[in-house]
């Protein structure tokens, strides 16, 4: 059997057929009374990234290998100096003991807590090559918090709609993924409002500590954005917030594609508005000082790891 979505399959009166080797004989074995087996998201994309950042090879998912900006003031060791070592880390004490270079080694600032924060509401229903956006926060949100336990910070999880559904204290212990994946595999849309207000006051309260918050949600229109705006300006002065949303890949298709009548020419108009719709947003949340991702469905994971380690290499988390 192969399950083809995430979710809990509930299987009612089972009936089992067999044959011996050879097909003479086939006995029905019947069996009463319902059975659930969950159906986890998808652990192939979790475990790729997370061998190439075992291996340090997250530049060949397409990951940018990001430039460090200085670097954390979390000591880690003292070693010798080889050629490339930032001469500023150079410890003369060391190297007057040991008669040759020296150099203090800094390691990125550990234990940070990483949230993953995702919108259950009717806005992530919309379909995408055979997932939900749904779908796709899910699978990066597990990717993310896979490589985020293995840089040594905690990872978290938010789950909210109307109210705030899940929320899983940021943790790097052994279990914490199972943790993630018992909570994520039964996730569904319930097509209401999802509320924000309700959604910072929730965070504010509860994280007591500055965080990196990465809400997977979607805006269509700056309209819908203003609306909760001030609710993430609230988020985004107690927290490193960054909002990541979704380009509609289809309204792209359409706006390339040469129009022949006056119908064509008037949908290719209505794309093209709410493509800019999409550019202006980012434009505004950066007039507020709020880091987005505005990315498409299928490159959601590549630019998510970007960012975190874009916020590790300038110390901002």
């Amino acid at each position: 059997m192969r399950p083809v979505k995430r979710g809990e399959y509930n299987f009612g009166k089972t009936n089992i057929y067999i044959s011996s080797p050879i097909g003479f004989v086939k006995r029905r074995y019947q069996f009463e009374g319902s059975k659930i087996i969950p159906v986890y998201p998808s652990y192939i994309q979790m475990k790729k990234y997370e061998l190439m950042a075992i291996s340090g090879r997250l530049t060949e998912a397409g990951v940018k290998k990001i430039r460090r900006i200085g670097h954390s003031m979390e000591f880690d060791h003292i070693k010798d100096y080889v050629r490339g070592d930032d001469y500023r880390t150079i410890n003369w004490k060391a190297t007057a003991r040991k008669t040759h270079l020296m150099v203090n080694h800094f390691d990125d600032e550990k234990s940070q807590q990483v949230y993953s924060v995702i919108d259950i509401g009717r806005i992530m229903k919309m379909p995408f090559d055979g997932l939900s956006l749904l779908d796709y926060a899910i699978n990066s949100s597990l990717v993310i918090s896979s490589i985020a336990m293995l840089k040594q910070d905690k990872a978290g999880l938010i789950t909210f709609s109307n109210k705030v559904s899940n929320i899983l204290p940021a943790d790097k212990q052994a279990r914490q993924m199972q943790k993630i994946l018992e909570i994520l595999y039964k996730q569904k849309t319930d097509y209401l409002e999802s509320d924000y207000e309700i959604l910072t006051s929730t965070i504010l309260q509860k994280l007591n500590h500055r965080s990196l918050i990465l809400l997977f949600t979607n805006f269509e229109t700056v309209n819908a954005l203003q609306r909760q705006i001030a609710y993430l300006r609230r988020l985004s002065r107690a927290h490193m917030l960054i909002i990541i949303f979704f380009v509609n890949t289809e309204l792209y298709s359409l706006i390339e594609k040469p129009a022949e009548n006056i119908e064509e020419i008037y949908h290719k108009t209505i794309a093209e508005k709410f493509a800019y719709e999409k550019r202006l947003i980012v434009k505004e949340l950066a007039r507020y000082s709020i880091q987005s991702i505005l990315t498409t469905p299928q490159n959601l994971s590549v630019n998510t790891i970007n960012k975190y380690l874009e916020l590790k290499a300038h110390g901002l988390i």
